[in-house]
């Protein structure tokens, strides 16, 4: 019996594939699983089109055994299994795909689903074996074949005994190691685990046999005359996937309460999701899927250790357990499950290729979620609230990156606190009550709602009978920046430059006070020097002396929001245009004017209290308290 070499560059494939393609050596189980499956459907699919094969459906299964002393597993099927040409056709080739073939040969719309699409997957057998068997009879035939690799120096294939159809593939697993405890994968409940997390929804039954423990009887008595029990063990058959997955039955048949309950086994989550969204996707490309809108989110949401994505399956086998590819960022809370037959993999089925298809699936998922949450938004408001408390931020992440690309998409998503109304509201809802006549949305950003009601700049706008939205979030300006206007309403910010609510009057007036106070406008700034870039004289204010705005591009919470990262320069931090603005209808203006005209020094120390009233009140911080206080105390 002359050993055959590989039919293609065998050594150096297939150390690329043991050491390169797979990452991780436990999915050796999921693809001899797979292609057992895959033998499976191929004779399923014989016996439904042709008349003469008695084989029921009922009769098909795939065994997996484990042998401590002999050191291997045993993956076995009475699938359609293999004549010797097939043995030299689909395992002397690495990298050829009998199922592939076999799939482009069938007529489309008939009942098969094949899983293995490329030729490599016997071969993820050698990351834990040295030796590989292979024993296989193929349906209507007497004689079976063994093929036997020690690896990439070749295989031999020779006659062999066997009494049913079908394919048994034995690994013979590797000596430990200091790098890999390879006895592992001899532990029946090891093996079990990874049958339920990679093929628990493979269609067929996958047994093994597992001890069981039960309370029996001895025979004898206790001294009470009860029967004496003691814990017996025994092997027993068992089926250790469930085969059909909760995603793939019809929606009649799934009730909301049984996707909840499988959401929280699944994804280990003590609460209930606030949605579910079952999408059955038949056309260009087919899927189904199950995603969930979490009602909490996890403690490392928005941490660099959080891992977003959804579960990915081909015909009932993971591939991946985070797809990242399937969700847009803006969506990264959301998880559950796409199963497709219809994407491409790569050879190692551990990595997607960035297809077409592919990309209609997240889109049409990215559709699917927005309208689950505007559903929310409008028909359970109370859960929409408590949903975007937790994930708002996210979503305006989502508008903020990739210079708004998202923006249509998720803008009448997000919510902010009206300063009116003292709840949350959407930038539609905010539109849609504005009166006759306002121009602008109005916003306030500050550390928390109760500072934003108390700066006073909101006044003139609160008079005027407008709203003001409150911006309590680092993302908060950033995505009305992005946005820059909703339904052609542009975003104003109070704490910025002249908000446009006077009148020509008005106007005229402010203009002509400002001239006439120049003088002690420019003693003010001489007297602060660069700590301000302008001083005037309000159009804001009502009832307060002073208020701190900023011009330019960069606010003030834009400022401390730059200057809480790590690192950099501190005079290289982005800084904002400060402008002190001075009410001339105050009293506090009027004892300035007497003070510059009588007493200089003091108008400097009154300069500065203004200032730092004006910085506190914004939230900014006072460098010099204790020459604040001393200004203070010169009035006296």
């Amino acid at each position: 019996m002359a050993k055959k070499q590989f039919k293609a560059e065998s050594k150096q494939l297939l150390d690329l594939m043991i050491n390169s393609i797979y990452t991780h050596r436990e999915i050796f189980l999921r693809e001899i699983i797979s292609n057992a499956s895959d033998a499976i459907d191929k004779l399923h699919y014989k016996s439904i089109t042709e008349s003469d094969i008695p084989v029921s459906r009922e009769d098909f299964r795939i065994d997996v055994k484990v042998d401590n002393e002999a050191g291997t597993v045993t993956v076995s099927d009475n699938g359609i299994g293999m004549t010797r040409e097939d043995m030299d056709a689909n395992l002397g080739v690495i990298a050829h795909s009998g199922s592939l073939d076999f799939k482009k040969n069938i007529e489309e719309g008939k009942d098969v689903d094949i899983i293995g699409q490329f030729g490599v997957g016997f071969y993820s057998s050698f990351l834990v074996s040295d030796k590989v068997t292979v024993r296989s009879k193929a349906y209507g035939q007497d004689q079976a074949w063994e093929w036997v690799s020690s690896g990439a120096d070749g295989y031999t294939v020779k006659e062999c005994e066997k009494d049913s159809y079908g394919t048994d593939v034995i690994m013979h697993i590797r000596e430990d190691d200091e790098n890999e405890s390879y006895s592992t994968y001899l532990d029946t409940y090891t093996l079990e685990d990874l049958i339920k997390k990679y093929s628990d929804y493979v269609r067929w039954p996958i047994h093994m046999m597992l001890e069981k423990g039960a309370m029996e009887e001895t025979g004898e008595t206790n001294e009470d005359g009860t029967p004496k029990k003691e814990w017996k063990t025994h092997g027993e058959d068992t089926v250790v996937n469930s085969m059909v997955p909760i995603w793939q039955r019809d929606k009649a048949s799934v009730t909301d309460d049984d996707c909840k309950n499988f959401y929280k086994e699944k994804f280990h989550d003590y609460e209930e999701p606030v949605s579910v969204i079952r999408v059955n996707a038949e056309g260009t490309v087919s899927y189904k899927a199950m995603l969930f809108v979490p009602k909490v989110a996890p403690y490392n949401f928005y941490s660099r250790d959080f891992e977003p994505g959804l579960q990915l399956y081909s015909s009932g086998v993971m591939i991946m357990d985070k797809c990242k590819d399937l969700l847009p960022d803006c969506f990264r809370f959301v998880r559950g499950i796409v199963d497709s037959p219809d994407l491409s993999l790569n050879i190692s089925r551990e990595m997607l290729q960035h297809d077409r298809q592919l990309s209609m699936i997240r889109s049409n998922l990215e559709k699917k979620i927005k309208n689950e949450l505007e559903r929310l938004l409008t028909e359970d408001r109370e859960t929409y609230n408590e949903f975007h408390k937790n994930f708002g931020p996210q979503i305006k992440y989502g508008i903020v990156e990739d210079w708004g690309a998202k923006s249509d998409l998720l803008k009448d998503l997000i919510m902010f606190h009206s300063m009116k109304l003292d709840k949350p509201i959407t930038l539609k809802e905010y539109v849609d009550s504005m009166p006759e006549g306002q121009e602008k949305i109005y916003y306030a950003s500050a550390e928390s709602i109760a500072r934003a009601k108390q700066l006073p700049q909101t006044e003139q706008v609160m008079d005027k009978g407008y709203d003001i939205i409150c911006l309590t979030e680092e993302v908060d300006e950033f995505t009305l920046r992005t946005l820059r206007n909703y339904n052609e309403k542009e975003f104003c910010d109070i704490n910025g430059k002249d908000l446009g609510l006077e009148t020509e009057d008005e106007k005229k007036e402010s203009d002509a006070k400002e001239e006439e106070a120049k003088d002690i406008l420019a003693f003010v700034k001489e007297s602060l020097g660069d700590r301000v870039d302008s001083v005037k004289l309000s159009r804001k204010l009502k009832t307060h002396a002073v208020c701190l705005s900023s011009e330019g591009d960069v606010s003030f919470e834009m400022e401390k929001y730059f200057a809480n990262i790590p690192g950099g320069n501190e005079m290289e931090r982005v800084k904002a245009k400060r402008v002190l603005e001075i009410n001339a209808s105050h009293p506090a203006f009027e004892s300035l004017k007497k003070a510059y005209e009588a007493d200089k020094d003091k108008a400097k120390a009154m300069s500065e209290i203004m200032l730092c009233q004006a910085l506190l009140m914004a939230g900014m911080p006072v460098d010099d308290m204790l020459g604040y206080s001393e200004n203070i105390f010169k009035l006296f």
